[in-house]
């Protein structure tokens, strides 16, 4: 018999502990790594120079990880077929191990073509999972018990080291430089599987006590949320790591309220593979609507000035431009202010959820796309099934910021603007914004569309669309297809009924924008 030597291929596993595919890779004993820069990711619309230098990041960690176990990783720029190809040519591997991957439409089309390359080429490739998403489900009828059966599921865990019969990879990791990026800007987190379980640990020992009431606030949030999404979205650490640490933290602590906090985060992690999951069955929610009777809804009136002004952080209204400016500057953004940009984007502007997703998705660190394009749909109120969450950005900043310090912290130019002004600061008197050094629609734009009309507008059109036979039939199939069934979900001849109640709000369906516990 010959001899089998594996190849371990990375991508959005970047972590050396509960790794199926590097224990998998230990029984043929002779092994390999590499990590693929592929250009369709580069080129992607989705893809930010902040993701590659994250990347770059953990890859160094890990590269060293991997050789202190005797296995080389090679880290190569180019398409995967190609990549692939050229390493069996030049050290050969009769098994391909890997991850499953939810992504977006092109690592798709890029995982056809290596089927296909492995089975003209006679490798054996396996893939294993590695978060709650199931491949090829036909119900969602029990996804919660399957879910939870992986997460309490003994990890991966690697017995001793790798007996590589090939020299390790002498190429230095590359740059942004090299793969023709520009420099970000962004102040980023700590990349790699250390800083992963540092957070973690922060997170489930000092950090999650507060976690409850501070999701909301940019301000308490910043330090009282997980800051795992990242990681999870690069697999420096994996679900099932996050789920068995929280639960041990969870049954130890004798702090009932740290307890208590940190069950509300426990829940999180379920919505997270339960949002992917609509992805892995219905790919093409990446680019159409959930529900086909919005077609058209906002496509053919899109207003790139208004598109622009909600890029660059300069709508006039003082709480979304703050947020939009703190996520550009760091990558990261709590959730119930990615639900407000989302929102103000989808009703004030009447937006589509398509461009204005694709923007956020470049910002966003910790994009996951199974969790972004669901997400984006179902603030943009596309789905069909879930209530329609229309923020005021003015109620928001007196709630979440009632001190104003996050929006003089982004906005600058509203620095000496009176705190019962800097919600509205186009209300102010003119004697008020000459000595405060801010004239409205000088220093700082005037609000670029009147909030009160503007959501009377979008109320109309969707409330109006919503309530016609088409779309509530069409709700009744959506909720079928994606529909949580954990919370008493009535089922089949029930569907539609529940699609028809005034909210059409899918039960227990969490509403707000992001990676759900950001």
């Amino acid at each position: 018999m010959s001899k089998q030597r594996s190849l371990v291929w990375f991508k959005r596993d970047l972590r050396i502990h509960d790794h199926a595919a590097l224990v998998a890779a230990q029984a043929h004993g002779d092994g390999l790594a590499v990590f693929v820069i592929e250009p369709e990711w580069l080129q992607s619309p989705e893809c930010d120079a902040s993701h590659v230098d994250f990347a770059l990041g953990c890859l160094a960690e890990l590269r060293e990880a991997l050789a202190l176990l005797g296995l080389p990783l090679w880290v190569r720029a180019g398409p995967a077929v190609a990549v692939l190809a050229q390493l069996h040519d030049e050290l050969g591997f009769t098994h391909l191990l890997s991850h499953e991957e939810t992504g977006p439409g092109w690592s798709y089309v890029r995982d056809r073509q290596v089927a296909s390359w492995c089975k003209s080429t006679q490798v054996i490739w396996q893939e294993f999972t590695q978060t709650g998403v199931v491949r090829r489900l036909r119900s969602r009828s029990g996804w919660a018990a399957r879910w939870q059966a992986r997460m309490d599921g003994p990890p991966c865990l690697l017995r001793g080291g790798f007996s590589a019969a090939v020299a390790p990879d002498a190429a230095t990791l590359p740059t942004l430089a090299s793969l023709g990026l520009a420099q970000h800007g962004k102040t980023l987190q700590a990349a790699g599987e250390k800083a992963a379980r540092r957070t973690l640990k922060s997170f489930l020992q000092v950090r999650g006590y507060d976690y409850r009431r501070a999701l909301s606030s940019p301000l308490s949030a910043e330090e009282g949320c997980s800051r795992l999404s990242p990681h999870l979205a690069f697999g420096t650490v994996s679900m099932r790591t996050v789920h068995q640490a929280t639960e041990v933290a969870i049954a130890s602590t004798p702090d009932r309220a740290l307890a208590y906090a940190l069950r509300g985060f426990a829940g999180r992690l379920r919505w997270h593979c339960h949002f992917m999951q609509k992805l892995e069955d219905e790919p093409e929610i990446e680019f159409h609507n959930f529900a086909r009777v919005f077609d058209g809804l906002r496509e053919n009136n899109f207003n790139e000035a208004h598109f622009a002004a909600w890029c660059e952080g300069r709508t006039g209204y003082p709480m979304v431009d703050a947020c939009m400016r703190s996520l550009v500057a760091t990558g990261w953004l709590n959730f119930r202010m990615r639900a407000m940009l989302v929102s103000f984007a989808s009703y004030h502007l009447w937006l589509h959820w398509r461009p204005t997703g694709m923007f956020l998705a470049r910002q966003f660190l910790d994009f996951e796309p199974g969790i972004h394009w669901s997400q984006m749909q179902m603030q943009s109120g596309t789905t069909g099934i879930n209530t329609l969450r229309m923020y005021s950005p003015t109620k928001q900043a007196q709630d979440q910021d009632p001190e104003g310090r996050f929006i003089r912290r982004w906005i600058p130019e509203l620095a000496r603007v009176p705190l019962p002004c800097l919600a509205e600061p186009w209300k102010m008197d003119v004697s008020v914004q000459r000595a405060a050094g801010c004239i409205v629609g000088v220093n700082y734009p005037a609000p670029i569309v009147d909030d009160k009309t503007a959501l009377k507008i979008a109320k109309d059109r969707m409330y109006g669309l919503r309530q016609s036979q088409e779309a509530r039939a069409e709700a009744g199939e959506v909720l079928a297809r994606h529909g949580s069934r954990k919370s008493g979900l009535p089922p089949s001849g029930g569907l539609r009924k529940a699609a028809n109640r005034s909210t059409s709000q899918a039960p227990s369906e969490p509403s707000a924008q992001g990676e759900l516990f950001a």
